[in-house]
């Protein structure tokens, strides 16, 4: 006759979870303002959008993305937090690129075995960006699933729902020939690109992640840094001056900057135009990366890219409020088929 078997012994904990649920109330508790509607522990999160009534027509905007294989540098590296953070930025920052604020947000961690340290330290960067953005962290969901991940391993993926004015979205349909292109720096891969980064690091580069890069850190922090946040071009965006916005993500600037031109305009980019971060430098030289698949793999550098009339590109670029992001004018609208074009 076989033992009695039970959950924990299938390898879910609930007793674990439970010896954690409080600390990570306490984070995700603190993210929240006035529209939250009930207290941490509920099925579902619930705000209060009445005072949407006071916008002439709102929108609501939503977002879904995960941090992909950056996360297998995070639990090689042993570190949790900046992945939190990486997915809220990410998020936000894809909204935000239609001009839209940032409500809440809903996060999904998968894991093989939950380790409480691990999870508080997650929910602790998710709630940090979620503060730092103004928006709450509504709902989550933690999946203990041993046989889907190995011990140590886990997934992260996030969903976000923000807000804009119908009038003031920001869709690149006023986008013409003669416009200026700008860039925003970004602060290393943000989240995107980790497949071919970290075969080159640590398969073609024969390195580890707690070995020296430059500049003091090793190659696990400059990997882990993490997405940045552009929630600061919100004013700017409001004075009407922005007439699209592209993220830099997957797809680089090809697949990226081409989803806002309207079809009779191509971008004409200018990568001499800023020096790519040393990170990249060395994955292309150590990988023998082509520049036409540098530019489209990874950021390279530019994480936000804005698009503006010629007349107001230097005011623009002078704008104390993004003043952080360094930007940088990188190119300009031609007449064309909708498509980027990438000057090495």
């Amino acid at each position: 006759m076989s033992a009695n078997l039970t959950y924990s012994s299938a390898g879910v904990s609930i007793d674990t979870w439970n010896s954690v649920k409080g600390r990570i109330g306490e984070l995700v508790s603190s993210t929240y303002n006035a529209r939250v509607h009930g207290k941490f522990g509920q099925f579902g999160g619930m705000f209060d959008a009445s005072w949407l009534k006071g916008m002439d027509a709102p929108i609501l905007v939503s977002s879904t993305d995960s941090v992909g294989t950056k996360v297998k540098v995070a639990f090689d590296s042993k570190v949790y937090d900046t992945v939190g953070v990486d997915i809220v930025n990410h998020c936000v920052d894809d909204i935000l690129v239609m001009g839209a604020r940032p409500l809440f947000f809903l996060d999904y961690i998968g894991i093989g075995k939950l380790v409480p340290t691990v999870a508080e330290r997650i929910v602790f960067g998710l709630a940090s960006a979620c503060r730092s953005n103004d928006c709450v962290l509504i709902g989550g969901e933690t999946a203990e699933m041993p046989d889907i991940y190995r011990e140590g391993e886990f997934d992260l993926a996030g969903t976000i729902v923000g807000v804009v004015e119908k009038g003031k979205v920001i869709d690149g349909a006023s986008i013409k020939p003669g416009d200026a292109v700008i860039g925003l720096k970004s602060v290393g891969l943000h989240t995107n690109g980790f497949s071919l980064a970290r075969k080159i690091v640590t398969e073609v580069g024969k390195k580890s992640y707690s070995d020296m890069f430059e500049g003091g850190r090793t190659f696990g922090q400059a990997l882990l840094e993490p997405h940045r946040s552009y929630i600061k071009l919100l004013p700017l965006m409001e004075t009407g001056k922005i007439k699209g916005c592209a993220h830099i993500t997957g797809g680089g600037f090809v697949d990226n900057v081409d989803r806002i031109l309207p079809d009779d305009c191509d971008a004409a980019i200018d990568a001499k135009s800023w020096e790519p971060l040393p990170i990249f430098r060395y994955l292309q030289a150590e990988g023998g990366v082509e520049n036409a698949e540098m530019y489209r793999t990874f950021n390279m550098g530019i994480g936000m890219v804005v698009v503006v009339s010629g007349g107001d590109a230097d005011a623009v670029l002078r704008d104390g409020g993004i003043a952080e992001f360094e930007p940088v004018s990188i190119g300009e609208i031609v007449s064309g088929a909708g498509k980027v074009r990438m000057e090495f």
